[in-house]
C-alpha cells in the first residue's frame, strides 16, 4: 500500500511541536484553521472542519500521543482516507529544534487524489514548521495548494 512521506527540519522545541500537533486547539491553528469538536487523548476522537462546513471533513480515532509519537486513524472521511494512519515522529534535532516525520499510510492504492493530498499536507507541515517558530500559522485556506471544486 502506499504512503505519503515527509520529513520537515523545525527550529522549534520538541514539547512545542507535539502540543500543536496533539490537541485540537493546536491543530487548529496550523490545518483548519478553524475549532475541532471532541478530545485528542488516546482511545478518544476529534473531527475536523474545513471553511463554513457543518460536516466534518474527516474524524481521527487517537491511538498514540506520547511526546515523541502521535498517531491518528482516520474513522470517517474521504473514502480513500478509511482506516488510514496518520503519524507524526516528533524527535530532537539538537540546539533547540526538531524534526518531524509524517507519513499518511495504508492508502489503497496510489491516485491522483493521493498526489493532492500529499501536496496539501507538504503545504500544512509548512505551516506547523512557521507557526511553532514564529506564530504565523498558514492553515485553510490559505495552505490549501491542490483545491477540490
Amino acid at each position: 500500500m502506499p504512503d505519503i512521506l515527509h520529513r520537515i527540519s523545525i527550529d522549534a522545541p520538541q514539547q512545542r511541536v507535539h502540543d500543536l500537533i496533539a490537541s485540537t486547539d493546536g491543530i487548529a491553528r496550523w490545518w483548519t484553521g478553524r475549532s475541532l469538536t471532541g478530545e485528542h487523548a488516546v482511545g478518544s476522537s476529534f473531527s475536523v472542519y474545513f471553511g463554513d462546513a457543518e460536516r466534518p471533513a474527516a474524524v481521527m480515532q487517537v491511538l498514540t500521543d506520547s511526546p515523541d509519537h502521535v498517531v491518528w486513524r482516520v474513522t470517517d472521511g474521504p473514502d480513500a482516507w478509511i482506516d488510514t494512519r496518520i503519524t507524526f515522529i516528533v524527535r530532537s534535532s539538537g540546539h533547540g529544534g526538531t524534526t518531524l516525520l509524517f507519513t499518511h499510510a495504508d492508502w489503497q492504492k496510489a491516485s491522483e487524489f493521493m498526489s493532492g493530498c500529499s501536496t496539501n499536507w507538504g503545504a500544512y507541515l509548512t505551516s506547523l514548521k512557521t507557526g511553532a517558530e514564529s506564530g504565523a500559522f498558514a492553515a485553510f485556506p490559505a495552505g490549501e495548494i491542490s483545491r477540490w471544486a
